[in-house]
C-alpha cells in the first residue's frame, strides 16, 4: 500500500501532491477506512478548523482507526492543523476533543498580527533528526503547547518562542508548511520519506 494522505474535505492537498509528484513518490488521497487501515505511511495535510476536522473524522468513523494506526508505529506526518489534532484540545474549538495522542493544548496567538503569515527561522532541539535551522513558511493563528517538552524538535519565534515541530518515535508533525517552503521543505519531506 502506498503513502496515504488523509482527505478530510479541506487541507492544502495540491501543494503537497505537487511536491510528492516531483519526488516521484506514489500516494493515495482518501478518507476510506479500509485503505487507511492498510497505509504504510500516513500524512495529515494542514488547512482548516480544529472542530470541523475532528467532526469530519468522527462522521467518517476514522477517529479510532487513526489513533490505532499512529500508536501502532505507522510513520505519520502531520502538517499545521494535522499537528494540532494530535493533542487534547484547542482554543479554536472549545469543548471539542482532539485525538489526544499527546497531552497538551492548542492556543491562539495573543500578540502580533494574526494569522502569522511568512518565513520564520527554525531553532532545532536535540530531539530533531530531519530538520535544519533554516527559514520555513508559516500560516497560522494557533500554536501547540505540549505538556512534554521533550517531544519538541524545533521552536520558532513570533513575539515569543512557540513549538514549530514535534518528533516522537514514528510521529513527526510541523506547524510550518514544508510543501510551501521551497527546496528546504522539499528536502524535509524527502528525508521523512527515506526514514
Amino acid at each position: 500500500m502506498a503513502l496515504t494522505i488523509l482527505d478530510y474535505g479541506a487541507g492544502n492537498l495540491k501543494s503537497l501532491t505537487n511536491i510528492l509528484d516531483l519526488l516521484k513518490q506514489k500516494y493515495i488521497v482518501t478518507s476510506e477506512k479500509g485503505i487507511i487501515k492498510k497505509a504504510d505511511r500516513l500524512i495529515f495535510p494542514g488547512v482548516g478548523h480544529f472542530g470541523q476536522f475532528m467532526s469530519s473524522l468522527e462522521e467518517k468513523g476514522l477517529t479510532d482507526i487513526i489513533i490505532d494506526k499512529v500508536n501502532s508505529g505507522t510513520p505519520f506526518l502531520g502538517i499545521c492543523l494535522g499537528m494540532h489534532v494530535l493533542f487534547e484540545e484547542s482554543e479554536e474549538a472549545p469543548g471539542q476533543n482532539g485525538l489526544g495522542i499527546f497531552p497538551g493544548k492548542v492556543f491562539k496567538f495573543k500578540e502580533g498580527k494574526v494569522p502569522q503569515i511568512g518565513w520564520n527561522k527554525l531553532e532545532t532541539t536535540d530531539n530533531n533528526s530531519i530538520l535544519t535551522d533554516d527559514y520555513v513558511y508559516f500560516v497560522h493563528s494557533y500554536y501547540v503547547l505540549p505538556d512534554n517538552k521533550d517531544i519538541v524538535s524545533a521552536y520558532s519565534n513570533y513575539h515569543s518562542d512557540f513549538t514549530a515541530s514535534i518528533e516522537y518515535e514514528n510521529i513527526f508533525a510541523f506547524q510550518f508548511h514544508p510543501e510551501r517552503s521551497g527546496m528546504v521543505g522539499s528536502n524535509i519531506i524527502k528525508k521523512w520519506l527515506e526514514l
